[in-house]
């Protein structure tokens, strides 16, 4: 599903001036993020299920698909943070950020 991220953005849209197009690229963006997660915890699911099948078909005492597991997790806990945990900044800190730049450019 592909969807046009600049419908809405322009000055005639139809919408509200700066409000309802601006929102629209948000709910689009966390949405993305979102499918995105959701692809990459599918492939860490899929991944390490072939490990363990694999340890398991080996015969091997000691539970090896532990480290590219558990390394792998801290990946994925870090893409959930970043989705599902990080705050929006306010206009507060992107207008100082704004500044900073100008400032340095």
């Amino acid at each position: 599903m592909d969807v046009d991220l600049s419908k809405g953005a322009g000055p005639d849209d139809g919408m509200h001036p700066g409000g309802d197009a601006a929102l629209r690229m948000r709910a689009l963006e966390s949405l993305k993020k979102k499918a995105d997660f959701r692809t990459h915890l599918l492939m860490y699911v899929l991944v390490n299920g072939l490990l363990v099948l694999i340890w398991a078909m080996t015969g091997a005492s000691f539970f090896w698909p532990a480290f590219p597991m558990g390394g792998w997790a801290i990946g994925l806990i870090a893409h959930a943070w970043d989705v599902y945990w990080t705050r929006t900044p306010t206009e507060a800190q992107v207008a100082r950020e704004m500044n900073r730049l100008r400032g340095a450019g």
